[in-house]
């Protein structure tokens, strides 16, 4: 899953882009208003995590404006003070939590999957593609009811993979799920991981497409 940093503060950015890639997310950051408000393809982020006092275009401005235009992710604000005014102001705005700093990572977490779960349970909780299910929130993922042992990279190609069953996918649209954007991405690397999960799925699954990518057969 991929999630959306709006932070100014490059040192708080940093420490929490490590702390949510350990917990299996792909973050990107954005470091002022301006950048998130251009931000290209939000509808692919999970969450945004948003920081109020943004240079260039304050946090509660972004928030408005992502909203009128019809942006329906989860949004967790984070504020320096925390004051009721402040957390209602937000909550008229579009904001769905708050996390006041200084920041623990462990609460922000908690919060990220909160609302990933509120998002899931208006729909199916897990993805069911033939005999394959995989829990997003619990980062599970069985075979005819067997246990997947995947790595972190290999549970978000399935992942992507069961999220359009039957679908061709470039090996474009697999880097832009597995990578932040910007980062430094490996071709080479994703043939390999393709190639792993194959081997622990344990059976037909996931189709090469000459020239055009994989598909994960239904």
């Amino acid at each position: 899953m991929r999630l959306l940093l709006v932070e100014d503060d490059a040192d708080l950015a940093a420490r929490l882009s490590r702390r949510l890639t350990s917990a299996g997310y792909a973050v990107d950051i954005a470091s002022d208003g301006p950048m998130a408000l251009d931000w290209p393809d939000l509808g692919e982020h999970s969450v945004i995590i948003l920081d109020l006092g943004l240079p260039g275009i304050d946090g509660l401005s972004v928030l408005r404006q992502w909203r009128a235009r019809g942006v329906r992710t989860p949004i967790i604000v984070l504020t320096a003070r925390g004051s009721w005014q402040e957390k209602v102001e937000g909550l008229n705005a579009g904001a769905d939590d708050f996390v006041v700093k200084p920041v623990h990572s462990e609460e922000l977490i908690a919060r990220i999957h909160a609302q990933i779960r509120r998002v899931q349970d208006r729909g199916a909780p897990t993805l069911m593609v033939n005999d394959l299910t995989l829990d997003p929130v619990a980062h599970t993922a069985s075979r005819a009811g067997a246990a997947l042992d995947l790595s972190r990279q290999e549970f978000r190609l399935l992942e992507t993979f069961m999220r359009r069953p039957g679908s061709i996918l470039s090996q474009g649209d697999l880097l832009e799920r597995l990578y932040p954007l910007g980062a430094e991405r490996d071709w080479n690397a994703l043939e390999v991981q393709v190639s792993r999960l194959r081997r622990k799925l344990g059976g037909p699954a996931i189709t090469t497409v000459r020239g055009l990518g994989y598909r994960l057969d239904r």
